[in-house]
């Protein structure tokens, strides 16, 4: 009998699977629809216009998709090492803060790609310290990384509000954020890109961290699949006794690991910061960092998987607010539930109809392989 976890063909893990798992979310989710007594079709015809019907729309799905680019990519490192960060949200925080600092020294002495650089150094590092310690406890100390994870999200949005109310604020000004960064400190849309395809942005915040999501895509791809260090950190998620038993050190694995994932979900913070507002206000990240947890679900914690998926879910956000703008009658509320049968089945039912494609493949080997099957007697 095939196990229900038995390899299957890359097309088939990376690409049907997902895709079946879609399509029974929104067959779900069109039947949410039915029952408050709006036209599934009408809202699935709004969802795919208000995401790529025109340049706006467009603009802000992608720009979207970025925040979730990023802390996917978070995630998925931290997955192959047999690590669940769901610290994404606080490392992502506190990579922005390193953002704003950076800004905030230099917007007015440097141009907009000479301070770029130096913040997106600063949000790595700022992420990846925010997750040494939740690393450092689970190497050395044991402590599960899910629960120290989760504790220090909150301890970073009670440092970001001390930050922003205590320390950075402008003197004079009562609202918690910083002052708005000068030229030195924006990074330029993507207006161009779009246009060679006719697409007019708009007011969309479209920008440069876009590509740099792309190339952190590609590094992650080259880490975990071309290096030494990405096939000890494969190994230490296959098989922990395995790895040590090849003599790699464990704790050095998960505590590197960490870091890798929280700099990435910390680089996150360019594209609202340095991208869109233009200063450091509460609340930037915007739950981005447990979408993150999903994308790498239904990307298969693999960027060719992470980049669609995060596309997806910036289709979910943008369409979402177009349905709830032109149907009323589906609320916000609504459009969370859709995202949220997405969320369920892209992971916590992933491997619902994995079974019978086990078994309906390897019938298919048994029927392309006749002296595979036993005859009677036997």
């Amino acid at each position: 009998m095939s196990s229900p976890y038995e390899k299957l063909p890359g097309w088939v893990e990376y690409v049907l699977i997902p895709l079946i798992n879609l399509v029974v979310a929104f067959l779900v989710a069109g039947l949410v629809v039915l029952i408050v007594g709006q036209s599934p079709i009408k809202a699935a015809s709004l969802l795919v216009q208000g995401a790529f019907g025109y340049g706006e729309g467009l603009g802000f799905t992608l720009y979207y998709a970025t925040n979730f680019i990023f802390t996917g990519l978070a995630v998925s490192v931290a997955f192959h090492c047999g690590l669940f960060n769901i610290g994404g949200e606080g490392q992502a925080y506190v990579g922005g803060l390193g953002v704003a600092l950076v800004c905030l020294w230099l917007d007015g002495i440097f141009p907009w790609y000479m301070t770029f650089m130096v913040a997106v150094m600063a949000s790595a590092l700022f992420g990846a310290a925010w997750a040494l310690i939740p690393g450092f406890l689970q190497a050395k100390r044991g402590s599960h990384v899910v629960i120290t994870t989760i504790m220090f999200n909150f301890i970073a949005s009670s440092l970001m509000v001390y930050m922003l109310v205590e320390v950075i604020k402008p003197l004079g000004s009562m609202a918690p954020q910083t002052r708005t960064f000068l030229e030195g400190g924006q990074l330029p849309r993507l207006d161009w890109l779009l246009a060679i395809f006719g697409f007019d942005i708009g007011g969309a915040p479209f920008n440069l961290s876009f590509l740099v999501a792309l190339v952190a895509a590609f590094f992650v791809w080259l880490l975990i699949w071309r290096t030494r260090l990405g096939y000890e950190i494969r190994t230490m998620g296959a098989s922990p006794k395995a790895a040590r038993y090849a003599g790699i050190k464990d704790a050095r694995i998960i505590i590197i690991t960490m870091l890798i994932s929280g700099g990435l979900a910390g680089m996150m913070a360019l594209n609202p910061i340095m991208g869109d507002q233009h200063r450091l206000q509460l609340d930037f990240v915007a739950g981005a960092g447990f979408v993150g947890i999903a994308v790498a679900l239904m990307g298969r914690s693999h960027p060719v998987g992470i980049i669609p998926a995060a596309i997806l879910f910036g289709v979910l956000y943008q369409g979402g607010a177009e349905i709830s703008f032109e149907m009323p009658e589906i609320s916000r509320d609504m459009i969370t539930i859709i995202q949220g049968l997405v969320i369920l089945f892209a992971g916590a039912l992933e491997n619902m109809f994995r079974p019978a494609l086990v078994a309906f493949f390897a019938t298919l080997r048994g029927a392309g392989n006749p002296s595979e099957v036993s005859t009677p007697g036997e």
